[in-house]
C-alpha cells in the first residue's frame, strides 16, 4: 500500500502565510498555496499600476517559502533595492521578474507555473484569481473606501469588504484549478494574516467561497496574535470567525488555533511594526457560540523585537489534526 499524502490547502496573503507554508514544505504532506492578488500598496502597487498586471509581492513570498533552490538564490529574487536607486528604488527582483514573466505570458497565473518550476517549489502555487482584484469596504458608519492601503487608512470599523476585477469592476472568478484543490483536500488553512484584507479577498471571490463551503476538508483558522490598526482594533479571537463567518453566512471553521502566551510589555518595537496595536483578547465562550473546536497553545515567537507565530509549533499541529482525520 502506497504511503498517504495528505492534501492541505493553505489560502491567503500577507508575511503570515509564508511562515506556515515554510514549516509544512518540512513535512510529507501535498501543499497548495492559494494567494490573494488584492495588494495594492508599495513595490506590488507601482508595478501594478505600471504594468497593469496582479500584484506580484504575496505571490513571490510564497514561492520563495516552498522553494527548494539554494538559499543564496532566495536571497537573490527577495533582494530589494534601497530607495536611493531611482528607478529600481523599493522594487525587488522577484517583483520584477514575476513582472516580466506575466507580461511575456499574458497570464499571471502561467508566470507563476512556470516560476514554479524554476525555482523549484514544492507543491502548488495558485493566485487566487487570474485577474488583478481590487478591495472594496463598507464601513459600520455607511460610507466606503476602494484599494487595500485605502481602507486601512481610514481608521473605521469594517462591517464588509468585498472584491471587483480592476480592469472592469465585474465579478471575478477563481484561478483554474483553485476550487478542485479545495474540494479534494484533506484540510483547509486560514491565515494567519491580515483578516480583511490577506484571508477575506480570496474568500469573497464567490467561486471559492462556495468551495470552502462546500468542501469535506476541516477547515482551520490560525487567529492573529496581536490587532491590527485599521482592521480588527479592539478585537477578539472570537470577532475575528465571527467576521468569516458572516462573510460566507454560514459557519464553516471548524478548529481555531489561539495563542494564550502573553507579550512581554515593551517588547515590540511600535515603530518598526507601525501596524500592531496589542494583543488579541480571549472570548472564549464566543468562540463556542461559532461552533468552532478552540486549540489554545503558546505559538509565538519572539524575534526582532517583533511578534510572530512559531513555525514548528503551528506546524505540528496542523499535522497532528490532519492525520487525526484522516
Amino acid at each position: 500500500m502506497s504511503h498517504y499524502r495528505p492534501k492541505i490547502v493553505v489560502i491567503g496573503g500577507g508575511t503570515g502565510l509564508p511562515v506556515v507554508l515554510k514549516g509544512l514544505r518540512e513535512q510529507d504532506c501535498d501543499i497548495t498555496a492559494v494567494v490573494t492578488v488584492a495588494d495594492d500598496g508599495g513595490s506590488s502597487g507601482e508595478i501594478r499600476e505600471i504594468m497593469n498586471v496582479s500584484p506580484p509581492g504575496d505571490l513571490r513570498n510564497v514561492l520563495v517559502a516552498l522553494s527548494r533552490l539554494p538559499e543564496v538564490y532566495k536571497q537573490l529574487f527577495q533582494y530589494r533595492f534601497s530607495k536611493d536607486k531611482q528607478l529600481f528604488s523599493n522594487h525587488t527582483i522577484g517583483n520584477l521578474v514575476i513582472a516580466a514573466l506575466t507580461d511575456m505570458e499574458n497570464s499571471n497565473y502561467e508566470a507563476i507555473q512556470i516560476l514554479s518550476e524554476m525555482m523549484q517549489v514544492d507543491g502548488h502555487v495558485y493566485p487566487a484569481s487570474e485577474d488583478g482584484l481590487t478591495l472594496n469596504a463598507i464601513f459600520k458608519d455607511g460610507t466606503s473606501a476602494v484599494g487595500e492601503s485605502n481602507i486601512a487608512a481610514q481608521r473605521k470599523m469594517i462591517d464588509q469588504v468585498f472584491v471587483t476585477r480592476t480592469e472592469d469592476q465585474q465579478i471575478p472568478t477563481a484561478s483554474r484549478n483553485v476550487v478542485k484543490a479545495i474540494m479534494e483536500a484533506d484540510m483547509i488553512v486560514l491565515g494567519p494574516g491580515s483578516l480583511f484584507t490577506s484571508i477575506l479577498p480570496n474568500l469573497m471571490i464567490p467561486d471559492i467561497g462556495k468551495a470552502v463551503l462546500e468542501t469535506p476538508a476541516q477547515t482551520v483558522y490560525i487567529c492573529n496574535i496581536m490587532t491590527q490598526k485599521g482592521e480588527t482594533e479592539n478585537f477578539t479571537d472570537a470577532d475575528h470567525v465571527r467576521v468569516l463567518h458572516n462573510h460566507l453566512k454560514k459557519p464553516f471553521i471548524d478548529t481555531v488555533l489561539v495563542n494564550i502566551e502573553h507579550v512581554p510589555e515593551d517588547y515590540m518595537d511600535t515603530k518598526k511594526y507601525d501596524e500592531y496595536l496589542v494583543q488579541v483578547a480571549h472570548d472564549f465562550k464566543g468562540l463556542r457560540d461559532e461552533h468552532c473546536r478552540v486549540i489554545s497553545d503558546n505559538f509565538i515567537e519572539l524575534r526582532d523585537q517583533g511578534v510572530f507565530h512559531n513555525e514548528k509549533k503551528v506546524v505540528d499541529e496542523l499535522m497532528h489534526l490532519v492525520y487525526d482525520k484522516i
